[in-house]
């Protein structure tokens, strides 16, 4: 099942817990999870909306010194190549993986079109229906994303809402 944070909790809890499991799985891989790939990583974890790099080097640069594109480019594709990153292919953006260590063989991004945050829920049964007809056309995914435009819940609660006049 996928996980809608309410919109006022404590974003620096997802972002220390994030960037925790990211240490903890480069360390096992003896990969780097250098200090530009983790800022990049806790810039990402700090919003559950999708975030383009440009968008991404913007709030690094924190009315300071922006980074150069390629380094975001780079740590980006690290990033996603380890499974810390996804990509979301309908907006060109990228969301921090809340899902941790779970397997990764079907994620389905629920995207929600009125706060823009994206849930993640892994789906297993969807990803052997989906190799299933693959297979069945000679063809072999590596991974299967399945991205779904919708209201979250929270935004579904509130729009039932009465106003108040």
């Amino acid at each position: 099942m996928a996980d809608f944070p309410n919109p006022e909790h404590d974003h620096d809890v997802c972002t220390d817990r994030v960037v925790r499991v990211a240490h903890a799985i480069c360390r096992r891989r003896g990969v780097r999870l250098t200090s530009q790939r983790e800022r990049v990583l806790d810039v990402l974890a700090q919003s559950h909306r999708p975030m383009g790099a440009y968008e991404i080097l913007d709030t690094m640069a924190d009315g300071g010194k922006r980074p150069a594109p390629i380094t975001v480019y780079r740590a980006l594709d690290f990033l996603v190549q380890q499974g810390l990153v996804h990509r979301i292919e309908s907006r060109n953006a990228f969301v921090a993986c809340m899902a941790g260590e779970a397997a990764h063989d079907t994620v389905v991004f629920l995207i929600c079109r009125e706060c823009g945050n994206v849930g993640e829920a892994i789906a297993e049964g969807v990803g052997a229906e989906i190799d299933r007809v693959a297979t069945a056309s000679g063809f072999a995914p590596d991974l299967t994303v399945v991205e779904i435009d919708g209201l979250c819940g929270h935004c579904a609660a509130s729009q039932r809402r009465p106003s108040v006049q």
